[in-house]
């Protein structure tokens, strides 16, 4: 398929600032050098041809991970200009996008409409962080090609290597991350990947996103996403594993000038109310932002006015509150514009306030609409909603009493915690532990100024079947509420928390694991921020120890005794299982799993919300084979839990 090339030509891309310093302070410009940052240079590369998608010219987009490592990405786009520019004589368009940070036909000109990159890096900080770089470009008939070596040094330049091979017009991007940069490993995880690109195929309708894996022992494993129903088909899929109220999906869009929205939603029977997942040109907004703020306010307003004026509400009955509308509402809301603003340069939050009217212009007409036409849909939105408003009134007192109290008069904390004595939250941590026993050792074992210690017995009420006035009856879950000190759900205060690690300390067994699945469902429910922000952790206890030249050693798990015994082939010592935390001396448990020198703690991060809230609803939902498909795929991962 030929593409017009007019519009988007070498004048089209404008360089904001040079290349520099990103080898020396990689973190400054892809977050970290980890697998994050790695999987960071995937994402650049791959934004670029959505951008492509978005711009309407661009169809396929192939990822390939490499039999040695590297990635191609692939798509039939445009094709990036390859005339000289404007600014930069001596070098090309292309060669100006690779090498110059920010340059790119996002800032200024007439390249792209929207695009999803403004505040990226761009694809020059893919090359200033690999070994190498190879891209092929198909465009006015010709095939062209360019590499690069050692972090962005030119290899060859661009040139014409002959015709184009299909007559289309794309680009090829083959890069090999820099193993001396990403220390950590340069092992792309599919599975992360895979995520983010459903994701990306569900945002933009029709676009196909094929990835395969090369490499050994990944078997060749081939995922393709494309999806005709977009974001209709977004919503299906994160209730896929709740039982739906209804079975149809809400759908309308919206377009003025230079924003465009499309909202799709369906109500389940659920009583989560954290269902709203929003993007802003294809990006995921976790902390909201206007595009959210112009939906409730619609949505508030129209389904309270439905009520009345169906006779589901009477006069004298108090208006339902948004909590209430949005109980077991899963609803994904899109925008496009072509100046976004986002607060930070995380992009969590959207500030165009001109978005917020139209989305609340949208959502107040077409929902309005959506009603009249779905009277039976319409009624049982309105029960739910109803009976979530009494559920709320019933839990007023439970709630009262869990609420924060004041840090003047000191009073508030559960009587089974034993806090630290420091007052500082950036050093304080809070070991919330497996039962009694290991809560007695863990008090023993620790550090005392800064590690405070919370046992709680048994397994906690699992918050995604319960309303939240029989959660705030359950003992453990009053205990932890106080103990964070900063408020639940809509109400809770990240400036408010008192410690600022929450660390999850179980046994490495079955138990340990639906245990700490508990708590961090709990955790993700009512105290979203508290995980999205990095303040929730995940501590690692052994399960096995053995004895090596009479010294005690102590391994995770399975793995970790797999990896000893290949190391140590010769070893004939037993393995020792330990059955618990509390079956530790305080010494040992400072030793393998407290010791902040020695210690190996887990963070948990969610970097799309809306995989977390699928990934919930299939391990603590109702749908026994959702829960049981999904353990059977992510069993072997070596982490625990990857949101």
């Amino acid at each position: 398929m030929t593409q017009t090339t007019d519009v988007y030509s070498a004048q089209s891309i404008q360089v904001l600032e040079g290349l520099e310093a990103v080898r020396k302070r990689p973190g400054m410009y892809i977050g970290s050098t980890g697998p994050t940052g790695l999987h960071h240079l995937v994402y650049e590369v791959v934004d670029n041809a959505v951008d492509e998608a978005m711009a309407g010219h661009c169809t396929q987009i192939e990822v390939e991970i490499l039999p040695d490592g590297g990635c191609e990405v692939r798509d039939n786009g445009r094709g990036i200009p390859v005339g000289k520019h404007q600014k930069y004589k001596d070098k090309s368009a292309a060669e100006v996008v690779l090498t110059v940070l920010h340059a790119g036909g996002k800032f200024g000109g007439d390249g792209y409409k929207v695009s999803g990159g403004l505040h990226g890096v761009g694809v020059s900080v893919v090359n200033a962080l690999s070994s190498r770089v190879e891209v092929e470009i198909d465009r006015d008939g010709k095939r062209y090609f360019m590499s690069f070596k050692n972090g962005g040094e030119p290899n060859d330049k661009l040139g014409a290597t002959g015709k184009s091979p299909t007559n289309e017009t794309g680009t090829i991007v083959r890069f090999w991350p820099d193993i001396e940069i990403f220390k950590e490993g340069v092992d792309f995880r599919a599975t992360t990947l895979l995520e983010r690109f459903q994701m990306m195929a569900f945002l933009n309708k029709g676009l196909e996103i094929t990835f395969v894996d090369n490499r050994e022992n990944s078997n060749n494993q081939k995922h393709s996403y494309q999806y005709e129903g977009g974001i209709k088909d977004f919503v299906q899929h994160v209730n896929s594993s709740k039982e739906a109220l209804f079975e149809s999906v809400g759908y309308f869009e919206e377009k003025d000038d230079d924003q465009e929205v499309e909202i799709a939603f369906q109500w389940n029977t659920g009583f989560n109310t954290d269902g709203i997942h929003s993007f802003a040109n294809g990006i995921a907004t976790s902390e909201g932002g206007m595009h959210e703020q112009g939906f409730r306010t619609a949505l508030t307003r129209v389904v309270n006015k439905y009520a009345r004026d169906s006779g589901q509400l009477k006069e004298k009955d108090d208006s339902l509150q948004g909590e209430d509308i949005r109980e077991g509402l899963t609803a994904i809301i899109s925008v496009r514009l072509r100046d976004p603003q986002f607060e930070g340069q995380t992009k969590g939050k959207l500030g165009n306030v001109s978005i917020k009217s139209l989305v609340e212009k949208a959502t107040g007409e077409h929902l309005k609409d959506w009603f009249e036409e779905n009277p039976p849909e319409a009624k049982r939105t309105i029960l739910k909603a109803v009976q979530a408003a009494r559920a709320r009134i019933a839990a007023r007192s439970a709630r009262d009493a869990t609420r924060r109290k004041s840090a003047l008069d000191g009073a508030g904390l559960p009587g089974k915690l034993t806090d630290c004595s420091s007052e500082n939250p950036e050093e304080a941590e809070l070991y919330i532990v497996e039962g009694n026993s290991a809560g007695g050792s863990a008090k023993d074992a620790r550090d005392p100024r800064t590690m405070a210690i919370l046992p709680i017995r048994g397994k906690i009420l699992n918050v995604e079947r319960s309303r939240v006035d029989k959660m705030l009856n359950n003992t453990e879950v009053q205990a932890l509420i106080s103990a964070i000190g900063a408020g639940f759900g809509d109400e809770f205060d990240l400036e408010k928390i008192r410690y600022h690690k929450i660390v999850l300390l179980a046994d490495a067994d079955v138990d340990g694991s639906h245990i700490r699945t508990l708590l961090l469902t709990f955790l993700y429910r009512q105290m979203k921020e508290l995980v999205l922000n990095g303040h929730v952790y995940i501590a690692q206890p052994p399960l096995f120890s053995t004895e090596i030249k009479k010294s005690k050693i102590y391994l995770k798990d399975e793995h970790a005794k797999e990896a000893f015994l290949n190391e140590n082939p010769k070893h004939k010592a037993e393995f020792g299982r330990l059955k618990g935390l509390g079956e530790m001396n305080a010494e040992e448990l400072w030793d393998t799993t407290l010791d902040p020198e020695k210690r190996t703690l887990l963070k948990v991060t969610v970097e799309q919300a809306s995989i977390a809230d699928e990934v919930f609803s299939k391990l603590m939902g109702e749908d026994v084979e959702s829960r049981k498909n999904f353990i059977q795929t992510n069993a072997k991962d070596v982490r625990f839990l990857d949101i």
